[in-house]
């Protein structure tokens, strides 16, 4: 591999096994490179001896999860450029057009009409004080990161994206499928169901929802059903599904099949709000540019007008 350091943890690996470990144990010394899953579906692998089909599994594993990845970046490029593209159309606009007209007004005298006036100070504002929202942005930036170190906040920030409307609602259902496809790839490769929920939890970096599965995770450990455990913690349609295959014997088979609906839901949902932001952003840049317009005409308009 080109990236460096993937291939140095490679190298490692390659001589940890040919020094005489175990290919989970040298992977799993590496869990910053390589993450969780693959030590354990490796592991499960080696114990039941089907190495190569726990590869195989995890090579689909990541597959899946990169060609997700690629289509929800694919789906968000283009509101993304738009919004930079007319971002900044109208940064040129205030910060070099205006400043231009407005000393061509000044010139000329008169009183200008208020649309005019709003424009010039927002003009000034960003013209003149840019290193000032500068840093205020860094300063803000700063404690936000400060702020979310603490693990009780990253917590209560994590629960109120999960809260937000449709937003929320998306992300739910990604770490949900994340989960649920993690949990079926060790399941398949033999892991015991215990385990293989913890390995999955890893996977889940959201602290709020983390802790909830921390929590249905210890309720089956006690004994409880897993389906019952995971109730109101994962999407309803999910918790049927793993109810089917603790009832079927067919847990990994639904936990696979939960995880194909979380993320089918996932990218209509992302289209979905593509095709509502995409006019949102269209409206909201052209009446920006339409009031850039007005406020210029007006001003023009008025100054003839108090030409004798």
């Amino acid at each position: 591999t080109a990236h460096p350091v993937v291939s140095d943890a490679l190298s490692g690996v390659r001589r940890d096994v040919q020094s005489g470990q175990a290919l989970a144990t040298a992977l799993r010394a590496r869990r910053e490179v390589f993450g969780s899953l693959a030590p354990a579906m490796v592991r499960a692998g080696e114990e039941s001896g089907t190495l190569d089909a726990a590869l195989d599994r995890l090579a689909d594993h990541l597959e899946r999860g990169r060609a997700l990845r690629a289509q929800l970046r694919d789906a968000l490029l283009y509101p993304a450029l738009l919004a930079f593209v007319a971002g900044t159309g109208v940064l040129v606009l205030l910060t070099f057009v205006v400043p231009r007209f407005v000393a061509m007004l000044s010139d000329v005298g008169g009183t200008l009409p208020w649309t005019t006036r709003c424009l010039v100070f927002a003009s000034r504002a960003l013209a003149g004080y840019w290193w000032l929202w500068l840093g205020a942005a860094v300063a803000l930036a700063a404690v936000v990161g400060m702020w979310l170190r603490d693990p009780a906040n990253r917590t209560r920030w994590d629960a109120a994206r999960l809260s937000m409307p449709v937003v929320g609602r998306l992300e739910w259902l990604a770490w949900t499928g994340r989960f649920t496809r993690t949990l079926a790839a060790l399941l398949t490769g033999g892991t015991p169901v215990l385990t293989a929920l913890r390995q999955a939890r890893e996977s889940v970096d959201n602290a709020s929802l983390g802790a909830q599965l921390d929590a249905a995770i210890a309720r089956v450990e006690r004994g409880d059903r897993l389906a019952a455990s995971l109730d109101r913690v994962l999407p309803p349609l999910t918790t049927q599904l793993l109810a089917v295959g603790e009832e079927s014997g067919s847990l990994d088979a639904m936990a696979t099949r939960a995880a194909d609906s979380c993320d089918l839901e996932v990218q209509r949902g992302i289209r979905r709000l593509v095709g509502l932001v995409e006019p949102v952003l269209i409206v909201l840049f052209g009446g920006l540019v339409g009031f850039v317009a007005l406020a210029m005409l007006q001003a023009i308009y008025s100054i003839n007008a108090s030409v004798p």
